[in-house]
């Protein structure tokens, strides 16, 4: 996976990401022109006509995020539509496709374990970065990207990580955030509770599900266009998401979407209760294993029914400000794809 260190301006911290990553944000835009094309029956200049029609508040609202987009499109040599397309791909399609994933937050004994494995299609594996963000006045973020996008899945040099979910509830509200910028919005706070006040007075603009934790506590945020609502710790410490809604949200319609997710909810959930509520730190990393229901599974194959994989899995020590990425399915013990340390001094 390459490895791409980022800093300066917004606008140089993106040039770097785009003069470095060029050749993966290329293949990302390919991969996405296709999938539009196949699944929404949109061209690529379609797609970019949709995205300018959040380039005024972007740029208006969050002009931070749109110079580092700039940045990225100049050093990429690509349009600055194309770098918009990717980063609200989530809101352009109304949760046509989506990509699946399990998250976990462990706070108990001590711990704060933060994890998810990344579930989406195979072909876009190789366009996968490990970008370092240093900023003046924010914490330092190193994250798990696809090329071409600000904000995924990851943590900070405060020691705040997050993960994501998609949900494919219905609605769109193209004042709010869009879902990749909440997540850069999380990864720029000093801690979980400040993130998650942030993200309530802004809100997302489409469906999500936000999993932010730090070494005291942990929060999951699912979004609406139109609602937003906690999810808490439960009494034995840990909080488990996957890909459909835990709460009520008042009008909102969520189509059927993964059978699999209620499955996946319920296999964490019972391998922890026979860990007998407590995780040591090779438990958690076991759970991210798991093959109940395969290929439907929390370590999920693309195979009969299932086009999707988990193409990385990130486990996180909040305490100790470290995270281990483990490059496609993860397996037990030194035989993944590829191993990378995130860590902070």
């Amino acid at each position: 996976m390459k490895k791409i260190w980022c800093s300066g301006t917004t606008y140089e911290i993106g040039y770097t990401h785009g003069v470095e990553a060029a050749g993966e944000i290329k293949n990302a835009i390919i991969f996405y022109a296709d999938l539009f094309m196949k699944h929404s029956r949109l061209d690529w200049s379609q797609v970019k006509l949709l995205a300018r029609s959040f380039h005024d508040t972007i740029k208006t609202q969050w002009p931070q995020y749109h110079k580092e987009m700039e940045g990225i499109a100049n050093g990429a040599k690509c349009e600055l539509l194309d770098i918009i397309a990717l980063n609200v791909r989530t809101e352009i399609v109304f949760g046509k496709f989506s990509d699946g994933c399990t998250s976990l937050y462990y706070g108990r004994d001590g711990a704060a374990y933060l994890g998810q494995n990344w579930d989406w299609m195979e072909a876009q594996k190789s366009n996968l970065i490990q970008l370092t963000i240093i900023q003046d006045g924010l914490p330092t973020i190193k994250m798990i990207t696809e090329a071409g996008i600000i904000g995924k899945i990851g943590l900070n040099s405060a020691g705040v990580g997050v993960c994501f979910n998609a949900i494919r509830a219905k609605g769109l509200d193209m004042t709010r955030l869009p879902a990749h910028f909440g997540l850069r919005v999380a990864l720029e706070s000093t801690s979980a509770l400040g993130a998650v006040e942030k993200l309530e007075r802004i809100g997302l603009a489409s469906s999500a599900h936000i999993l932010i934790g730090d070494p005291g506590t942990a929060v999951g945020l699912e979004f609406t266009s139109t609602s937003t609502a906690r999810v808490a710790i439960n009494p034995s410490g840990f909080l488990v998401h996957t890909n459909h809604m835990l709460l009520q949200h008042a009008n909102i319609c969520e189509p059927k979407w993964l059978d699999d997710s209620p499955v996946r909810l319920h296999t964490v959930e019972e391998k922890i209760s026979q860990a007998g509520g407590r995780l040591s730190w090779e438990h958690f990393n076991g759970i991210f294993e798991d093959e109940t229901n395969y290929p439907c599974s929390i370590n999920r194959a693309a195979e009969g029914s299932s086009d999707l994989a988990t193409l990385f899995n990130i486990v996180m020590d909040l305490g100790t400000k470290k995270a281990i990425v483990r490059i496609g399915r993860p397996v037990q013990g030194n035989n993944s794809e590829e191993k990378v340390l995130l860590q902070f001094p």
